[in-house]
């Protein structure tokens, strides 16, 4: 894993296929707005696990990559605090000089994913706040995502929470099962597949029904009707997920 990526972190998350359903319609819209226009520069987007925070992270990067390039070649990098402990190795010395702040240097935008998971360290909010700083004041693009409101966040001050609060804040849901049946559609669309609407009801009835996991069930399926040179049906929907039968890659 790295701590910093070049984007799009994967060459499927753009705009153009993330699939718009009521529970994330409002966060979209921002994303679009903050990518593409000058009217906020910052956004902050929370949700569940699996719900296309990243998508639209990735999307906003890609985007802004491909707008500026015209001009100069860009590096849009992102931060996960998932990862945190592999830029400093489980220690964060406050006498160093900022990482966070030397990973984003000269970036056109900040970017950060899962910001939930930052430690509760002094320096590291101290220099999360700095870069937080620099970026908002020179009026670079900010976007960030985390599991909760900005209020529910842990181990944030309330400076930053109420700077959060400044900006545009959406949340996405994609709980219901008409916006997962969608995200099924458009998988299978997207790989030029035919997917029954029985298969994806079978699929939602006997899959974990996050949304990594509904995937994970389409590839596999997807994989084993290549493999088999079968059509997706009922039927081999039933094979596949009752054998177990696990995507590659």
């Amino acid at each position: 894993m790295q701590m910093v990526l070049d984007f799009p972190v994967n060459p499927r998350y753009g705009f153009d296929n993330f699939v718009v359903c009521g529970g994330n319609e409002t966060a979209y819209r921002f994303a679009l707005m903050l990518a593409r226009e000058n009217t906020s520069n910052l956004l902050y987007i929370y949700g569940p696990a699996g719900s296309g925070k990243t998508h639209l992270l990735a999307a906003i990067g890609k985007s802004l990559s491909l707008s500026t390039r015209e001009n100069k070649a860009v590096q849009i990098s992102y931060i996960s605090f998932r990862d945190i402990d592999l830029m400093y190795d489980g220690e964060y010395p406050a006498e160093e000089p900022s990482r966070i702040a030397e990973r984003l240097r000269g970036a056109p935008a900040l970017l950060i994913d899962d910001i939930h998971l930052i430690p509760d360290n002094a320096s590291i909010k101290v220099e999360l706040w700095q870069v937080f700083n620099d970026f908002f004041n020179s009026g670079r693009k900010i976007a960030i995502t985390g599991l909760y409101p900005p209020k529910e966040l842990p181990n944030l001050d309330d400076h930053l929470i109420s700077r959060l609060l400044w900006g545009l804040v959406a949340r996405v849901n994609i709980s219901d099962d008409d916006s997962r049946r969608l995200i099924m559609k458009k998988l299978a669309e997207d790989r030029q597949i035919i997917l029954p609407a029985e298969v994806i009801d079978y699929i939602l009835v006997h899959s974990q029904r996050d949304i990594p996991s509904l995937i994970e069930a389409f590839e596999a399926l997807r994989r084993q009707a290549i493999a088999a040179k079968r059509k997706i049906t009922l039927r081999l929907a039933r094979e596949v997920l009752t054998s177990g039968i696990k995507a590659d890659g």
